[in-house]
């Protein structure tokens, strides 16, 4: 790039070439030069911006260039005034001349615009005297991304000071320690029990006085308040319970019923009251108590704890008799014992989806409720509300039902789902503030978490393609084979179902098996650096091996590929076929032509016989008289003796007589032509019944042979499709992969719920089944045993899935001998957040050596994103309702593809692609100007939604050329559906799969973008720092909570976020004696001027931080949210080493900023902007929010869209929380 000197008049140079966009307000077509990103429409005044496609692929140019390229946009840098060649769509870039980080000023494009929308472009790129600065340095005072404030705090009660600390560092969300509790009131009888023997932790102690409050009072429908224990997994719940059982033993309360996910934690109830003390509590397993009532003589059991599962409790026995009665019964309706429901997400489904049924589980556990109204309840999980839904069986926390805002269950979920996350965050907030709620989890410092990303080798690239081809045959397979049976089609939804259902698993399998070999390398990396693996999936593949050990016998050439007999079963069971053609035997054709020919009369054979005989003439009139002799009783005639002749009409004994075996008709042997002088053995028909019987076998023959050719053509296609899929390259079951490619059985310990694997042979030829259990170890007994050999060193790696590791705990446990660092890697990450916590909870608990490091596997596939997408919902939700803060959870944001923006996005992608609209921005690989290749990849991507049966009754249109053009339609209802998107693109080849999503991803973004912009995007909880709060009046306090006592409060503030320039001159020398050798510390100025002055910052280096990072301070908002990195701060700021050069400066943009936004005087948004504004005024509502929800619904209704929850912090001192209105 050429600098330019001087003061050279106007450089002119040649026309880049401009791309065509339709205006989103006018729909008038804009010329916008090669460059230009963001615009504004010179008709309607529209702010639109180019899609970020054009941005990617240009790369920015390094070095020196020697002329002007045409190719190029040319604009001046702002700092040394050369002239750039600037790449087309590229926004920010850095002058190689000077080395100053630029960026496009929007607000300088009206004059292109202008020149624009006259039909020319002419570049003025410097004009001498005038400079026309269209690139700037853009420093935005509002940083946007960055983590937002502290996550989570250390967490110890803020009102009591009774117990020992916890064992463990525990920590709070932030968002939820900014909520103080109720006064604690109750008294604990086990106190000092506990002090002397610190068997319970002052965390735990705190968790039982408030338990024991709040069922100290009743709902407003007079039934006993229940509590809510969300600790995080390891925390310790189960000797919580324990402590809470035995606190309501001193008090008299003799029975509790505690309900859990395994029979085998009864074990660990027992140990856990054995540890605070309660030895002389027995507790009783119902699964090994018979029926009858447990309170008899035969039974005895009077007093204890009873300990059963869910399963247990909706079983019932042959006589009808139920585990829920039974309990009632031993009870009584009057029972104010405890009822504990440990890990009650068990109960979560009993409000499903739309369509779906409540589980079994989910309505007992309200039934027992209802029956015991009196009960002390705790509902006890670290997941136990993943999502509002999930919330239906808490009927004991009073959030819904009489007294409050939300008569119903459904009201109160639909209120949650319409404010979206920021609702669930004050759910969690009004429990705690009411004393129905705790929820603290181990601090995960030391933890590390890490998504990786594996790409497809080549031949699984090669073999996932095979697959995805294979199923688009077998569709259309399936729907010629269906429509050819016309009325003989069966149930085509229930086929479609299985189709789909078996399609999604099947590439689901396939991900899991992409990732085998990286598995497997981070696994034996982890055990070459001295530590242990735990490798989490979902799918054992059970099920369709022992359909291959069935078909196939116990020995087998190699591991069974899951994939493929998932497959083959599909086909096997489910393939349409013609019924079996049945062949008619002879008989069967007589009787059919005798029941044909017979025609009923209404008179008797001996009737017509008698009426021959009397016929005088041949006549046929008939007198009344005649047929008054039919029935004569006296009459004793019989058939045989009056047989007339069906061709002569008389009766001649003489003759020999033939009776038709079809019609019944007799005709003489003579009569016949020619004569029948043969004697007739068996069955004989008469002329005109073998004439036609003979032609009924001939069709009837040719319609059976017709059958029988359907039939055989539609078997031998069948035979052909499961001789394609036998001979396909499929991978082997992962879970069998993993364990052989790492040493086998005898290296790994497996705790999953399957009875029997295939392990390689003793010749190594050839694999051989086998059950998992040997005869020292019972099969109930076989995942404890295999943990125990994985805690005690035996076993280095560990393979878990939910059926096995339900309870159990594979930390680096202090007691264990196996104390190294845990790697746990999720191949599968479960179906729902709940159970993906879960599991990463089996590696991190307390009494921990080491805290864990996890690896998340993902594919670069975009369709496996679905599942991604699922959990990463779940998650956030799950963090928002269950500890108050959506940030709480595992970062899996970036994967949270089923939102509001994501369906918006599949819409308008799904209308770009069957050209109902015009395309919201370039597809990928797609230039500006590039018609045909758009076409190219819209006809493609048509092509693919057709063959995953999401573009429905595709027909060819077009003549010539165009015939390969196809169009169809989109449901509805698959518009919005990213979940299915996600499923079945899964079935595509990786390109076009990845290009797709791509597509998707690009319009998601530019939405979310535009949301951001419009300040429509809900961020949830939003952490202010301010240096100064000032209280506007008095606060009016508007609701009082009588159970709790906590109270909802409005209040209007004054808030100041600046730093006056002595604060902050003591800030840096306050710093420089704490630390020394902090170079880099101090003033900086930038070197690019924005409105027209510099702006000045302190940067203070933030210890111990690689790359080095810093805080920044600045006049008008005080410190940064987010911190930057001595890159980025010296390639926009210059260090000035004179303070009293800033004092001036730095005094002025805190004055200008108490009046205005950043933006100046001229600000579009006017005086409701307050990006960069110093001084702000809020009204927040504090304290509880859902007793008042109905009112704050009408006022977010008339002014807001979204929720926010708003944190105000002052220096380190956290203030209120509320809702910011």
């Amino acid at each position: 790039m050429v600098p330019q000197s001087g003061a050279p008049g106007p450089i002119v140079v040649p026309t880049p070439t401009a791309c065509q966009v339709r205006c989103a307000g006018c729909r008038g077509i804009l010329n916008v030069p090669a460059g230009i990103t963001e615009f504004a429409c010179p008709n309607c005044k529209l702010q639109q911006m180019l899609p970020p496609e054009l941005r990617h692929q240009q790369q920015q140019q390094q070095g020196i260039a020697q002329g002007i390229d045409p190719s190029k946009i040319q604009l001046p840098c702002a700092h040394c005034k050369s002239l750039l060649n600037v790449p087309h769509g590229l926004d920010r870039f850095v002058c190689p001349q000077c080395k100053v980080e630029l960026a496009v000023d929007l607000t300088k494009l009206h004059n292109y615009l202008t020149t624009l929308s006259n039909g020319g472009f002419t570049t003025t790129a410097y004009i001498s005297g005038q400079p026309e600065e269209v690139v700037v340095d853009v420093e935005r005072e509002e940083d946007e991304g960055g983590t937002i404030g502290e996550t989570f705090t250390d967490y110890r009660p803020s009102k009591l000071s009774i117990g020992p600390p916890h064992p463990d560092p525990v920590v709070e969300t932030s968002s939820l320690s900014a909520v103080q509790p109720p006064e604690p009131t109750y008294e604990l009888k086990i106190a000092e029990e506990m002090e002397k023997s610190s068997a319970l932790s002052s965390l735990q102690l705190e968790t039982i006085i408030y338990a024991s409050q709040r069922h100290s009072q009743h709902l407003p429908d007079n039934k006993r308040a229940g509590f809510f224990m969300g600790d995080g997994a390891g925390v310790g719940k189960g000797r919580t319970i324990a402590g809470l059982i035995w606190e309501n033993w001193q008090h008299g309360r003799r029975k509790a019923v505690w309900l859990s996910v395994s029979s085998d934690l009864k074990f660990d109830a027992r140990r856990d009251l054995d540890d605070v003390g309660a030895t002389c509590v027995e507790v009783h397993a119902l699964n090994k108590l018979p029926y009858s009532k447990l309170d008899s003589k035969s039974v005895g059991i009077m007093e204890g704890v009873i300990f059963l599962t869910y399963s247990s409790l909706i079983a019932s026995s042959e006589k009808g008799r139920s585990r829920l009665q039974q309990l009632v019964k031993w009870c009584g309706p009057e029972n104010d014992g405890l009822l504990v429901f440990d890990e009650c997400h068990k109960a979560k489904n009993l409000v499903p989806e739309s369509g779906g049924q409540a589980t079994r589980t989910g309505e007992a556990v309200l039934e027992i409720q209802v029956q015991l109204p009196e009960a002390r309840v705790v509902y006890c999980s670290a997941t136990g509300a993943s999502e509002p839904r999930n919330m239906g069986y808490m009927v004991r926390l009073g959030l819904w039902g009489p007294g409050t805002c939300f008569p119903q269950f459904q009201s109160f979920l639909e209120a949650l789902e319409k404010r979206g996350v920021g609702a669930l965050e004050l759910v969690a907030m009004d429990m705690k503030a009411r004393g129905m709620y705790v929820c603290r989890t181990l601090s995960f410092k030391g933890a590390e978490f890490e998504v990786v990303e594996v790409p497809l080798e080549a031949d699984m690239m090669e073999m996932y393609k095979n697959a995805a081809r294979l199923w688009a045959e077998l569709r259309v397979e399936l729907l010629k084979a269906t429509a050819s049976l016309s009325d003989e089609r069966p149930n085509s939804s229930q086929l479609w179902r299985l189709y789909w259902a078996s399609h999604q698993r099947f590439f689901r399998h396939m991900c899991m098996s992409a990732k085998v070999p990286a598995v497997v390398r981070l696994a034996k990396q982890a055990l070459l650096e001295d530590k242990c693996v735990v490798i989490g999936l979902q799918s054992t593949g059970e099920a369709r091996t022992e359909e291959a050990v069935t078909k196939y016998g116990a020995e087998l050439d190699d591991f069974v590929s899951g994939p493929r007999e998932l497959l083959l079963k599909l086909v096997e069971d489910n393939y349409p076929l013609p019924q079996q053609p049945v062949q008619m035997p002879e008989e069967g054709v007589k009787e059919s032509g005798r029941k044909r020919h017979v025609a009923p009369t209404g008179i008797s054979f001996k009737g017509r016989i008698r009426k021959a005989a009397r016929c005088k003439a041949p006549s046929d009139v008939e007198t009344d008289g005649e047929y008054e002799t039919e029935s004569e009783p006296e009459s004793t005639d019989s058939d045989e003796e009056y047989q007339i002749c069906e061709i002569c009409m008389i009766e001649d004994t003489t003759k020999t007589v033939l009776q038709c075996s079809s019609c019944g008709k007799s005709i003489h042997a003579a009569c016949l032509v020619p004569p029948e002088m043969d004697l007739v053995e068996g069955d004989w028909s008469c002329p005109m019944c073998k004439k036609q019987t003979e032609e009924y076998i001939k069709s009837r023959h040719a319609y059976i042979a017709d059958l029988w050719k359907r039939y055989e053509a539609a078997k031998e296609r069948k035979n052909q499709i499961l001789e394609t899929i036998r001979a396909l390259d499929l991978p082997n079951n992962p879970l069998d992969d993993i364990i052989d490619q790492i040493g086998g059985p005898d290296r790994v310990a497996e705790m999953t719920g399957r009875r029997g694997m295939l392990v390689r042979a003793s010749s190594g030829k050839g694999v051989v089944y086998q059950a998992r259990n040997t005869k020292d170890v019972s099969m109930e007994m076989v995942n404890m045993h295999e943990k125990q050999l994985f805690m005690d060193g035996k076993k280095l790696v560990a393979v878990i899935s939910e059926a096995g590791s339900a309870g159990v705990s594979l930390q680096a446990d202090r007691r264990a001998k196996n104390q190294k660092r845990r790697v746990h890697i999720t191949l599968e990450l479960p179906w729902s957040a709940d159970r993906a916590i879960q599991q990463f909870g089996r590696t991190h608990r307390s009494n921990q050596a080491c805290a864990p490091e996890y690896r998340l596997l993902f594919t670069n596939l975009g369709g496996e994103r679905r599942f991604a997408s699922i959990v990463a919902k779940r998650l956030e939700s799950l963090g928002a309702l269950t500890q108050g803060d959506r940030r709480a959870g595992p970062s899996l944001s970036a994967y949270n593809y089923d939102s509001v923006y994501g369906k918006r996005a599949l819409h308008m992608m799904y209308k770009a692609i069957i050209e109902q609209s015009d395309q919201p921005v370039l597809p990928p690989n797609c230039l500006v100007g590039e018609r045909e290749k758009i076409q190219e990849f819209h006809s493609l991507a048509r092509a693919a939604l057709i063959s995953v049966g999401i573009i429905r009754d595709a027909i060819p249109e077009g003549t010539g050329k165009d015939t390969w053009k196809l169009s169809g339609r989109i449901l509805e209802n698959d518009m919005n559906d990213v979940g299915r998107f996600l499923n079945r693109i899964l079935g595509l080849a990786p390109d076009i799969q990845n290009r797709l999503f791509e597509y998707f991803i690009s319009i998601l973004d530019i939405l979310v973008q535009d949301a951001r912009k419009e300040g429509d995007f809900d961020s949830g909880i939003v952490d202010i720092k301010a240096n100064l709060i000032k209280l506007q009046g008095s606060p009016k306090t508007v609701h009082v909570d009588a159970m709790s006592g906590a109270s909802t409060t409005l209040f209007t503030l004054m808030i100041d976020r600046g730093i006056t320039f002595e604060a902050a001159s003591g800030l840096l020398d306050q710093n420089a004696k704490i630390v020394v050798n902090q170079t880099d510390d101090g003033f900086y100025e930038s070197k690019r001027e924005w409105l027209g002055r510099k702006h000045f910052l302190l940067a203070i280096e933030c210890p111990r931080l690689l790359p080095r990072t810093f805080k920044i301070f600045r006049p008008a908002s005080g410190e940064a949210l987010r911190e930057m990195n001595l890159v980025e701060l010296r390639s926009k700021y210059k260090r000035v080493s004179s303070v009293e050069k800033v004092h001036d400066f730095w005094q002025e943009e805190f004055q200008i900023s108490a009046e205005q936004c950043m933006h100046g005087p001229k600000c579009k948004a006017g005086a409701s902007c307050t990006i960069g504004k110093r001084i702000q005024e809020f009204n927040i509502l504090g304290g509880l929010i859902l007793p008042v929800w109905g009112i704050v619904e009408k006022s977010l209704s008339k002014q807001l869209t979204r929720m926010v929850l708003m944190f105000l912090r002052h220096g380190k001192v956290t203030g209120d929380y509320g809702l910011y209105a």
